[in-house]
């Protein structure tokens, strides 16, 4: 690890910070990764594959999102403005963006190029190949949006966004203000740019993704009691979703960022207490199968790596990975 952070939440690349609140599993297997239900076995990490600690010392890592073209890692510091990077050749950590508008969740879309929510400037922005920032949607109908949070991409291009208020409700992770919208998801159209609410019944809708056939959404609950995961049908010709339904209540639990598998299991960050904080996993049919026990609450996830089968994590102050023994969906 390669990171230096100081009290004023400032990176330098090159120097190597201590590591806080954190040890390496001394043994195989690392205890830290718990088969709750056979399922996992098949698909949890292998005997000798332990969490690795890639980087710490930020106040709020979010929205991981892996390119594997340039064999990097890229994750919101959202308090501190700021979007990092880590290499996965060298191990070294910089800042890819500050300021970064406050930048929380992250996607790519299917040309590759990056797609942010940023809580400051309460927009959805796409990078394109230059550099340059163009902004996909920062109003419906005339009104600002609140804070778009977390993002995915189908595979007919159209973007898929949360939008909930927590970017607003403070000056920590952006500005306060008042909403102008109800706390919708949104589809905007790959080709036209045009804007729909897909979904406007959630309380705090937060983590998003789709199956890996895209025929449905998983969406979370984030203000609901107990918080929930909820789940679509997509339905019609992919742009409109039905059947709302409750996929798990978490109980206790946090949801945050959320990934499926290639085989259907949902991969999800978790937390709220330290004998759940981390990520947990979810067979198609809701049974929680297996854990990965983190010392700190998980926000969100991606898979990466040359095959999709190393996990990323980004846990509050740290970011972590795992090999694993399945496959990340591809695409956004």
């Amino acid at each position: 690890m390669s990171d230096q952070v100081g009290p004023a939440g400032g990176a330098s690349a090159g120097a190597a910070a201590p590591a806080t609140r954190w040890e390496p599993a001394q043994s195989y297997p690392d205890p830290a990764i718990r088969t709750l239900d056979p399922r996992f076995d098949v698909i949890r990490p292998p005997f000798n594959a332990a969490v690795e600690r890639l980087a710490g010392g930020f106040r709020w890592a979010e929205g991981p999102v892996w390119f594997g073209d340039g064999r990097y890692l890229l994750w919101s510091d959202i308090p501190n403005n700021r979007i990092m990077r880590w290499d996965e050749e060298t191990g070294a950590c910089s800042v890819f963006r500050k300021p970064s508008h406050n930048a929380n969740g992250n996607t790519r879309d299917r040309q590759g190029r990056l797609v942010t929510c940023e809580h400051g400037a309460r927009r959805v922005t796409r990078t394109e190949y230059d550099g340059s920032i163009t902004v996909i949607l920062d109003r419906f109908e005339g009104k600002r949006l609140n804070s778009p949070n977390d993002v995915v991409v189908k595979s007919d291009g159209s973007i898929w966004f949360t939008d909930p208020v927590f970017g607003i409700s403070g000056y920590y992770e952006g500005e306060r203000a008042e909403p102008e919208l109800p706390t919708n998801v949104y589809r905007v159209d790959g080709s036209t740019g045009r804007a729909a609410v897909v979904a406007d019944d959630i309380s705090g809708p937060n983590g998003l993704c789709f199956s890996p056939d895209e025929q449905r959404l998983y969406i979370v609950e984030s203000r609901a009691q107990p918080r929930r995961i909820r789940v679509f049908d997509v339905v019609g010709d992919g742009t409109r979703l039905a059947n709302g339904r409750v996929f798990i209540g978490a109980g206790d639990g946090s949801p945050d960022g959320l990934r499926c598998d290639v085989h259907g299991n949902l991969w999800c960050g978790w937390g709220m207490t330290a004998e759940l904080n981390g990520v947990v996993v979810f067979d198609p049919d809701g049974t929680m199968i297996g854990q990965i026990r983190l010392p700190e609450r998980c926000a969100n996830l991606c898979f990466g790596g040359r095959f999709r089968n190393r996990l990323f994590m980004a846990a509050s102050q740290s970011v972590y990975a795992v090999y694993v023994n399945t496959q990340g969906v591809a695409g956004g």
